[in-house]
């Protein structure tokens, strides 16, 4: 007999304790006071009984089945569960005709509520607004993704978004001592050691329905043990390896990967090291994490600090080369450095700045002087006349002006003052201040090389 076999047989019912210990009342519910405390607009309207149609938003084991189960018993409303994994538009359409039915003859609404809506296609969702729009139902939607994404934007406009909140240590620590005395629960039976109430609140990461558990192993190997109480080592047997709540596909993903690129750009290593930990134990893709510090080291670091991409680079490369779980180094690595790194988005802006005046002064002529002449033909036609070979030149610098006529006086590329970029930036004014004095002086060139070179410049480089 394991753990799990032994926990059936103190309960025959086989009903897992979560479920025992499912609230049967709204002040059962352990958290969420910021929806269902005193005052607040969801319970007033469950006290008022004008349930608008909702969409409860929230991570695992928040209580989104039992919010919307105490709201049907609260308003008296029939409660009609609906899973999006199993149902299709043709049961939509058998349920709104009882609803219909229900609401004609015994004049009683009908609380339809959709686990995961998120997993319905548009055209499934959009199947229920007429019915959500007459009244005909109240549609509750439950859902661990971003409604803003997940959900039409017609139905969303209808339904009221309400966000429920992982839960807090405190709050957690609360329903396991519930758990402990409750008849339904652990009845007394065993008494709950602190440290071990204290890791199982941690390792449950906001999740009720994860503490429950833990604690419902936690307590089978007491029992199989002779203990009168659930100790540590009962608890760390019960929550060994915890899940992470880290969706690769969904809204905690973007949420960690943003942290992390906000921790990069806001020079926190720290916090950087903490969310690319959090990524890799998770299961994150590396490579993922990598391409990402590849293009940070580009967008948000530049010429600021050349370096940056580099070690960006050899994070990927050294990766490919150890893999996991070595490979965590050079990446934590490189996540080091580009925090530290002094930062310049140069090249985002650059880039942005170039696109848009291509995008509005659309293909502006080349100035003949930048063309290339391969042919006898070009030549003549002026392709390269006028072009000045820099290396000719004192500093290797010729002052010309390479843009279009029409961008004469843009300006393209703002360098910031940070890191090597101040010193780019110098070298930068100084050409252009050169250039303007050939100008001003109306020479438009300086003086021309004691001889031109042997064979002039390579034909690609005119």
């Amino acid at each position: 007999m394991d753990l799990f076999d032994h926990a059936a047989e103190r309960d025959p019912s086989g009903r897992p304790l979560a479920e025992r210990l499912r609230p049967r009342r709204l002040d059962d519910v352990v958290g969420q006071e910021h929806l269902l405390g005193p005052g607040r607009a969801l319970r007033r309207a469950l006290e008022a009984d004008q349930l608008p149609s909702l969409i409860l938003w929230g991570p695992p084991g928040t209580g989104k089945t039992t919010l919307a189960r105490l709201v049907a018993s609260q308003t008296g409303a029939t409660f009609v569960p609906f899973s999006a994994l199993q149902g299709g538009v043709k049961e939509i359409r058998e349920i709104v005709a009882a609803a219909r039915d229900r609401r004609r003859m015994e004049r009683r609404r009908t609380i339809l509520f959709v686990d995961e809506i998120h997993r319905f296609s548009r055209a499934q969702q959009d199947a229920f607004l007429p019915h959500v729009e007459d009244g005909t139902i109240v549609l509750v939607g439950a859902t661990t993704e971003n409604p803003s994404f997940e959900v039409n934007a017609a139905l969303l406009s209808r339904c009221r978004v309400e966000t429920l909140r992982p839960l807090g240590e405190e709050d957690l620590g609360r329903l396991l001592d519930r758990a402990v005395a409750a008849p339904e629960g652990l009845g007394g039976a065993l008494a709950l050691a602190p440290d071990a109430r204290a890791l199982l609140a941690r390792h449950a990461d906001g999740d009720a329905r994860r503490a429950l558990n833990a604690l419902e192993v936690a307590a089978a190997a007491a029992r199989l043990a002779g203990r009168a109480a659930v100790e540590r080592a009962d608890a760390e047997e019960a929550v060994q390896r915890r899940a992470l709540r880290y969706d690769r596909s969904g809204e905690e993903h973007y949420n960690v990967v943003s942290a992390f690129i906000k921790s990069l750009r806001g020079s926190d290593p720290d916090a950087a090291v903490y969310y690319l930990t959090r990524m890799l134990e998770a299961g994150e893709e590396p490579r993922f994490l990598v391409r990402r510090m590849v293009i940070f080291a580009s967008e948000d670091v530049g010429n600021a600090d050349p370096r940056a991409l580099q070690v960006a680079i050899a994070a990927l490369q050294a990766l490919e080369l150890v893999g996991l779980p070595e490979g965590v180094l050079p990446l934590t690595q490189a996540a080091v450095y580009l925090a530290l790194a002094p930062k310049s988005n140069a090249a985002l802006t650059a880039y942005g700045a170039a696109r848009r005046l291509v995008r509005e002064r659309g293909a502006l002529e080349v100035p003949l002087a930048l063309r290339n002449a391969p042919t006898a033909l070009l030549a003549s036609m002026g392709y390269g006349g006028g072009y000045r070979y820099p290396h000719d030149f004192e500093g290797h610098y010729a002052p010309a002006r390479h843009l279009p006529e029409a961008l004469r006086e843009e300006r393209i590329v703002r360098l910031s003052d940070s890191g090597l970029e101040r010193e780019l930036a110098a070298r930068w004014r100084a050409l252009v201040a050169l250039r303007d004095a050939a100008e001003a002086a109306g020479a438009g060139r300086p003086a021309d090389p004691p001889s031109p070179p042997p064979a002039g410049p390579p034909e690609d480089d005119q």
